[in-house]
């Protein structure tokens, strides 16, 4: 799939209806904060949202615990939603295809074609550039 062009509507409706468990690589605690937002909103659009940050492992974001990596996370993880810099992306996702994620999400002005095609070769759908925020809005939940 082109990376840059938008995606079909029923792709991202999809993923948003079929995901349960959602993995925020790059958690923050700061209300400020984008990932804290969408956080906020992923729980309240009843998600099971686990955050992870290094820096902020064993403590809580919303009353979530927070995890280390993805591969401390118990239990399956339908979709990583990525809050991280382009050249975190490959990583992430060679650690999203290793504990067997469905989907690799990548937050506002984050594209890494690389990174998108080695997830997607594992069998991962991909979506880069967006946010699930504002798509669960748009998609009127």
């Amino acid at each position: 799939m082109d990376h840059a062009a938008p995606y079909p509507p029923y792709y991202i409706r999809d993923i948003l209806d079929e995901v349960k468990t959602i993995a925020v690589v790059g958690a923050s605690p700061k209300p400020g904060r984008p990932s804290y937002g969408v956080m906020r909103r992923l729980i309240a659009a009843g998600y099971n949202v686990i955050p992870v940050n290094p820096g902020q492992a064993g403590k809580e974001i919303l009353d979530r615990k927070v995890v280390a990596t993805l591969a401390d996370i118990d239990g399956p993880v339908d979709m990583v939603d990525v809050f991280r810099e382009r050249s975190a992306l490959k990583g992430v996702a060679d650690q999203a295809v290793a504990i067997g994620a469905r989907v690799l999400w990548t937050q506002l002005d984050l594209v890494d074609p690389d990174a998108a095609r080695l997830a997607e070769d594992a069998g991962l759908k991909v979506v880069m550039d967006r946010c699930p925020a504002i798509e669960l809005r748009r998609l009127g939940r």
